[in-house]
């Protein structure tokens, strides 16, 4: 199947064009910077909490998620499982400060604390972060759309990059955060949907499905052994900690958020909120991967297809090429992974919810992307262009800042999916760029809350040791093989978690050593 039917056509023609409505309809209101921005406080703590869960639920997760639950088992859930600790100390600490400052930009405050080079080192890690997720989550919704429409990869990101631009520019953050609400309840009504249709294709229902699972080991959270070298429990937890108080405590997409609430309360309640409905939803998605799992060990002769279609995409030749058929033969469960959700949709949902579930995946793309959008475009026009270009910018240049930065970002952003296509895994290679952007601005916001005698020095050599211990991680693969013992030995998971704490305990251990002169 390579066309949709029309009636899923329109189905998905509607959504699109009720989102990019919501974005003129909210256009009426973006007369300053202060609305596009943080929509004057007005929204309520359950629209920004939804709002947040669906950015946090991308089509990442939508595709990615059951594509490593088919390849592998439950270990990645373990990062759900990490988010309640994230949160409490989210409450505790950051919301509260980031109300008290009224600064939009999350790293306004690391110029006060250390400097000018702390705030625009922050805003370069956020800037290559978000362009790592957007990149991510276009290469993950072409997946699936290619899979059911037939065009390229490339011609998809374009033309739904330009739909999600429109009314991101349009709406701004009051836009971006409605939408969401409605998109947070439409990706959960899909991930339920499907797991309906998929046990109802399975001889044996539910019952069949545990059995399978458990003897293939697919519902293991990991190994519970201290053991950093592979993807283990705790690998999963200290990884899942950092990057989760990075999202809640650093990341402006969310902070952003805190500053729409109306009260500090409202901004603290939509954080729990985000939690208690994502940990759940996010549990369905390992169970439709471990259901795909069960349902096509039934149907062996569907695997060789899903091979060759991977094996095509990576090399980038026809199925039928000799080199496309030898790489297929040689492929595991986990090389294609990726490609059972989408071609499951195409072969074994009904019309009419087909296009209902193709909605959902866009609206998980849609959302995390436009947030994305405004919140770069956010910290670009207050940490750049106000800071160095025009400190006496205008209400009317900024927002013409805004809209033309938002527009930049998602431009970027599908260049960096463009990049992507033909990678293995698209949740490892969201969970390995995040953890090497993410890591330094975590350390350096660490390091200035805990040592509040930190000074500026200490802080330079904090994350200057940092970054290097976190570019060696990350490109110490790239040795000959006669340095191999100079080579990075843990999991890419554990990158973020070394270079947090190595920024902030450089720093600490700087300032105690001058605390120490001084005497």
């Amino acid at each position: 199947m390579k066309n949709l039917p029309l009636f899923d056509l329109g189905i998905i023609l509607i959504y699109l064009v009720g989102m990019v409505l919501v974005g003129v309809y909210f256009s009426r209101r973006n007369t300053s910077a202060d609305e596009f921005t943080r929509a004057a406080g007005r929204i309520p703590g359950w629209a920004i909490g939804i709002s947040i869960y669906a950015t946090f639920l991308s089509s990442n997760t939508f595709l990615g998620v059951p594509g490593k639950a088919y390849g592998g088992n439950w270990n990645a859930f373990v990062f759900s499982l990490s988010m309640p600790l994230a949160a409490w100390l989210a409450t505790k600490y950051f919301v509260p400060f980031y109300r008290s400052t009224g600064e939009v930009s999350a790293y306004t405050n690391l110029e006060k604390r250390f400097g000018t080079w702390a705030r625009t080192y922050a805003v370069v890690c956020f800037l290559l972060t978000q362009l790592a997720r957007i990149g991510s989550i276009f290469f993950g919704i072409s997946l699936t759309l290619q899979a059911l429409t037939g065009f390229g990869l490339v011609t998809i990101m374009v033309v739904t990059g330009i739909c999600i631009v429109i009314y991101t520019v349009m709406g701004g953050i009051e836009a971006v955060i409605w939408t969401e609400v409605v998109q947070g309840v439409l990706k959960t009504l899909g991930a339920i949907i499907i797991i309906f249709l998929v046990v109802r294709e399975i001889p044996g229902g539910v019952s069949e499905i545990v059995s399978v699972a458990t003897k293939n080991d697919k519902l293991s959270l990991g190994t519970f052994e201290l053991d950093f070298v592979s993807s283990s429990f705790w690998v999963v937890l200290l990884y899942g900690f950092f990057i989760n108080l990075n999202n809640f405590g650093m990341d402006q997409n969310y902070v952003q958020r805190y500053h729409t609430a109306t009260s500090p309360q409202e901004a603290n309640k939509s954080v729990w909120l985000c939690v208690w409905i994502y940990v759940p939803v996010s549990l369905l998605f390992f169970i439709i991967g471990t259901c795909l799992f069960v349902y096509y060990q039934q149907h062996p002769e569907l695997i060789e297809g899903l091979k060759l279609q991977a094996a095509a995409e990576r090399l980038g030749m026809p199925e039928t090429n000799a080199q496309v058929v030898a790489l297929a033969q040689q492929m595991t469960t986990e090389d294609y992974g990726d490609k059972v959700m989408p071609h499951f949709m195409v072969n074994m949902i009904p019309t009419g919810l087909l296009g209902l579930i193709v909605s959902a995946i866009l609206s998980a793309a849609m959302s995390t992307i436009s947030s994305g959008m405004n919140a770069s475009a956010t910290v670009f026009t207050e940490d750049i262009y106000k800071r160095y270009i025009n400190q006496q910018s205008t209400e009317r240049k900024s927002l013409k800042v805004l809209y033309t930065a938002t527009v930049l970002v998602g431009v970027l952003g599908m260049c960096c999916g463009i990049a992507m296509i033909g990678v293995k895994s698209l949740l490892d290679i969201w969970w390995t760029l995040s953890g090497i952007f993410a890591g330094g601005m975590l350390g350096l916001f660490l390091l200035g809350i805990i040592s509040k005698k930190a000074t500026n020095r200490a802080a330079i050599m904090g994350v200057t040791v940092g970054v290097l211990v976190i570019l060696w991680m990350s490109l110490s693969y790239l040795l000959p093989a006669d340095l191999a013992y100079l080579k990075y030995p843990l999991h890419a998971n554990m990158i973020i978690v070394i270079g947090t704490l190595t920024i902030c305990l450089v720093g600490m251990l700087v300032t105690k050593l001058n605390g120490n002169k001084n005497k």
